[in-house]
């Protein structure tokens, strides 16, 4: 085998194992993709739930009456 042929089969090696991990990448961006769609969709589900449960209770249930010395 001649260099040229050498480094032609050398380049072609490159390119496919290239070519494999830019495949493995795009997979693994598309389920991180999907992943991140479902945490925004459940944190807006948490949000609204949140502005419910806000609208729901009374505007003082977070603070304690007085004590009865004042």
């Amino acid at each position: 085998m001649t260099e040229l042929e050498q480094r032609l089969t050398t380049l072609e090696t490159r390119l496919a194992f290239q070519d494999d991990t830019i495949d493995a990448l795009n997979t693994e961006l598309a389920t991180l993709q999907e992943t991140v769609l479902r945490m925004q969709r459940a944190l807006e589900l948490l949000a609204r739930r949140q502005v419910d449960l806000a609208a729901i209770l009374p505007a003082d249930a977070g603070e304690e009456p007085p004590p009865p010395h004042y």
